[in-house]
């Protein structure tokens, strides 16, 4: 399975494309370019389903980043890159910020998205949202001050753990290294575009499409209140919690994450 690249307007994104069936776009999260590969390559997904998975701006293979990072821009690659490769309609699986980017594909592109999947989407728009934006604030002073191997390992210490470089490297060796190399799109793009992304209760209602919200016991407060807040969102959505897991959900009950998905897929086929 080798990655390709693919013209969206200004810019080319790699991707790998495998599988025959109803289409499933797993849209690349922040700083781990492959996370979402374990689950998009989980043995229930094998059958039926044909997986693109992509890398966003500044990751990987894809074009560098020009100009401001926006969410709005991240969904309007999607739809760009679906478009590229004759997709009409799909279901769209957002995990962390692509949560965020999943969010605005199927608010703005209703016939576009069959059906969303979000796992953990960001708290920027919860009760918390002024602690956790005041926590990448200081993420990104000690990126300026510090560097941002310092504050990679800051910021992966709180949302994984202080074994956050075992934790990935298991499931998806040579990640570390990348995340090195797409540090900066991180903090320099990535997280500012995150900050400045509005999206409301009236955004939300767009979303006819049926929604599925996978969220885990130990994530902490913050993603209690965004599990809260999808229910005010997207009233018609179900959600799924994985016990035992954190933030980190995709990586370590990969199996478990890939099963609630696939039971949503088939419940509502393309």
């Amino acid at each position: 399975m080798a990655a390709r690249l693919v013209d969206v307007g200004d810019a080319r994104l790699e991707l790998l494309d495998w599988g025959s069936g109803e289409p499933v776009v797993f849209v690349q999260t922040a700083l781990t370019a492959d996370e979402l590969l374990p689950l998009a390559m989980d043995p229930a997904l094998e059958a039926g389903y044909r997986k693109i998975l992509y890398h966003r701006r500044g990751y990987a293979g894809s074009s560098s980043v020009d100009g401001s990072g926006s969410i709005t821009r991240d969904a309007a690659d999607c739809r760009a890159l679906m478009a590229a490769l004759s997709v009409d309609r799909a279901h769209i699986v957002g995990y962390s910020y692509s949560g965020a980017v999943g969010l605005q594909v199927a608010a703005d592109a209703p016939a576009s998205t069959h059906s969303l999947i979000l796992v953990e989407p960001p708290p920027v728009h919860t009760p918390c949202a002024k602690e956790f934006r005041a926590a990448n604030d200081r993420l990104l002073r000690t990126r300026r001050e510090l560097g941002p191997a310092v504050a990679l390992d800051e910021f992966l210490a709180l949302v994984i753990g202080p074994s956050w470089r075992a934790i990935v490297e298991d499931r998806i060796p040579g990640a570390a290294t990348q995340m090195e190399l797409d540090v900066h799109t991180f903090f320099d793009t990535d997280l500012p575009a995150l900050l400045d992304w509005r999206f409301t209760l009236a955004d939300a209602r767009r979303i006819a499409c049926p929604v599925l919200y996978i969220g885990a016991t130990e994530s902490g407060s913050w993603f209690a209140e965004v599990r809260a807040l999808m229910q005010e969102w997207v009233p018609h959505g179900d959600q799924v919690t994985v016990e035992k897991a954190d933030h980190s959900l995709t990586l370590t009950h990969t199996p478990l994450v890939a099963d609630a998905l696939v039971t949503f897929l088939r419940r509502h086929p393309l």
